[in-house]
C-alpha cells in the first residue's frame, strides 16, 4: 500500500493493483476535501448531514486525483451483508448522479472498462480485485457481519461464474479499516469468529474491567481470500488503523455519527 498526495488529497493505491497497468484504483482518506467538521474534510458519504455540494466536490476531487470521470462510478448499495452484482456500462452514474436500482448490495463486479466500481467505509474492510487474464474488476465492503459471511470468497467465486476468473490469478487489496488494536467486541461476535480462531485475541478492557475479544479483519479476510484459492503474493494490505489515525480517516467506533465516510474506486482500463 502506497499513501499519494496530489493538490492537498491524500489517497492510498496498491502496488500490486498499479503495477499491472489495467485498472485505476485508489482508497481515499479524509484529507484534502471541502466539509467542515465533523466531517472535515473528504467527506464522501451523501447520508452523513453534509451538504450535498460538499459531497459532489469532494468527488469530483478524488476522481480528478486518480484519473476518473465521476460520471462513471457505480455505487454499491450496503446492508452489511453478502450480497454481490454484476454491473456494465449501461449503470455508470447509479447512485451518483442517476437513480439506482441497487439494492442491499454489497459488492460489485464488472468485466466493462470506464466503470468506476465503489464502495464505502468508515471502519469496515474494503477489498478491490483484479483478474488480469480475463479483464476483469470488483469491489468488496466487508463489515465484520460481511466478513463472517465470506463476501471476500463469496467474490472470487461470482468472478470465476462471470468472468471465468481464476482464483489463482485474481490479485486483491485489501484497504484501511479498523484494526485488531481497536476493535473490540463482546463474546457474542467473538463466537461468529471460531473459523478464525488466530485471528482473535482476549484482553482486559481498561474501561469495564471485563474481559473483551479483538479481532484481527485484515488476517481474517486474507485467510478467507487465500482459502478461496488466492495465491498469498497476490494479496496486498493496508496495515493502518482507521480508528488510531484520526487524522487520516473517519472511524465510526472513535468518532459514531458524527464524521464523514471514505471511499474505495477500482475501474478496469480500455
Amino acid at each position: 500500500m502506497v499513501l499519494n498526495s496530489k493538490e492537498g488529497l491524500t489517497f492510498s493505491t496498491f502496488g500490486i493493483l498499479t503495477n499491472t497497468g489495467l485498472v485505476r484504483h485508489g482508497g481515499s482518506t479524509r484529507v484534502g476535501g471541502v466539509s467542515p467538521n465533523p466531517f472535515e474534510s473528504l467527506n464522501l458519504g451523501y447520508g452523513r448531514g453534509d451538504d450535498i455540494a460538499n459531497v459532489n466536490e469532494n468527488f469530483k476531487r478524488l476522481c480528478e486525483a486518480l484519473d476518473i470521470n465521476p460520471n462513471d462510478m457505480v455505487f454499491c448499495a450496503q446492508t452489511h451483508k453478502a450480497n454481490l452484482r454484476r454491473v456494465c456500462a449501461s449503470d455508470r452514474g447509479k447512485g451518483y448522479n442517476k437513480e439506482s436500482d441497487i439494492r442491499e448490495t454489497d459488492g460489485l463486479c464488472t468485466n466493462d472498462a470506464n466503470v468506476a466500481l465503489v464502495t464505502f467505509s468508515a471502519d469496515c474492510v474494503p477489498i478491490l480485485f483484479l483478474d488480469p487474464i480475463n479483464r476483469a474488476i470488483a469491489a468488496a465492503h466487508a463489515g465484520w457481519r460481511g466478513t463472517v459471511a465470506r463476501i471476500a470468497s463469496l467474490m472470487v467465486k461470482k468472478m470465476n461464474e462471470e468472468f471465468g476468473s481464476k482464483p489463482e490469478d485474481i490479485v486483491a487489496g485489501i484497504g484501511a479499516s479498523i484494526g485488531q488494536c481497536c476493535f473490540e467486541v463482546d463474546r457474542p461476535v467473538a463466537r461468529e469468529f471460531k473459523e478464525w480462531n488466530e485471528y482473535v485475541s482476549e484482553a482486559i478492557s481498561p474501561a469495564t474491567q471485563q474481559v473483551k475479544y479483538h479481532v484481527d479483519l485484515w488476517g481474517v479476510n486474507r485467510a478467507i481470500l487465500i482459502s478461496a484459492g488466492l495465491m498469498p503474493e497476490h494479496i496486498d494490505s493496508n496495515a493502518l488503523c482507521t480508528c488510531c489515525n484520526p487524522d487520516l480517516y473517519f472511524s465510526h467506533r472513535r468518532d459514531k455519527d458524527a464524521r464523514g465516510s471514505m471511499a474505495s474506486i477500482i475501474l478496469l482500463l480500455p
